[in-house]
């Protein structure tokens, strides 16, 4: 077996993981069938994890990172707040519909997490997580188009996390995208709206929100 960095190590089994707990679920997956997912030795595997908590925060934040990167290439400044906001959760929802059993899998970790005793603080640490996230991408934009909000970046955050797990999960249940995609456009109105349009910069100033 070739010789790895650690890191690009974790990596793969992280990647591993992902599509063995997709495929069987949390709790039917173990460590030696990821082990044999990313053609590893066992050993290789507690090597780069020394616990099951560690292996979940990494396939946690590893999901979060796969859509993360595609949405912040997509709220690229545009030619108004409006369209930057909408090309984010357009490609947020995207992937969605692409990779379903993957977002499907964050619910199951979250319960898992929940309900075995001492992973309890793997749940919280998702959810901040997404917070966390949504909050890097506020000030992405921010940044871009420069701008003032009437809310504080960690409320907003929280409630556009809250706001795209809820309806993922809709989703994931119902399987109605047209209804899915009424709601972002209704939420990216609202977000629009939370802007100080008197306290947009010169160059802002003349493309409406």
């Amino acid at each position: 077996m070739a010789r790895m960095p650690l890191a690009q190590r974790r990596r793969q089994l992280t990647e591993a993981a992902i599509r063995a707990m997709t495929r069987d679920g949390v709790p039917r997956t173990t460590t030696r069938s990821i082990a044999a997912e990313a053609g590893v030795s066992l050993s290789v595997f507690h090597y780069c994890f020394d616990s099951k908590q560690a292996l979940l925060e990494s396939v946690i934040e590893t999901i979060t990172e796969h859509y993360l990167t595609v949405v912040k290439e997509a709220i690229r400044p545009r030619t108004t707040l409006r369209e930057t906001v909408r090309a984010g959760f357009q490609a947020y929802w995207d992937h969605v519909c692409a990779h379903p059993a993957e977002h499907m899998l964050t619910y199951e970790l979250t319960q898992y997490a929940l309900r075995e005793p001492g992973f309890e603080h793997l749940a919280r640490r998702q959810y901040e997580l997404y917070c966390a996230t949504y909050g890097e991408l506020i000030e992405q934009v921010r940044l871009g188009m420069e701008f003032e909000l009437r809310v504080p970046v960690p409320v907003l955050a929280r409630y556009l996390a809250a706001m795209t797990d809820g309806l993922t999960l809709n989703f994931l249940v119902l399987g109605d995208a047209a209804a899915a995609v009424e709601i972002l456009g209704m939420v990216t109105d609202h977000v629009a709206g939370l802007v100080h349009a008197e306290r947009l910069l010169p160059h802002s100033a003349g493309a409406p929100v």
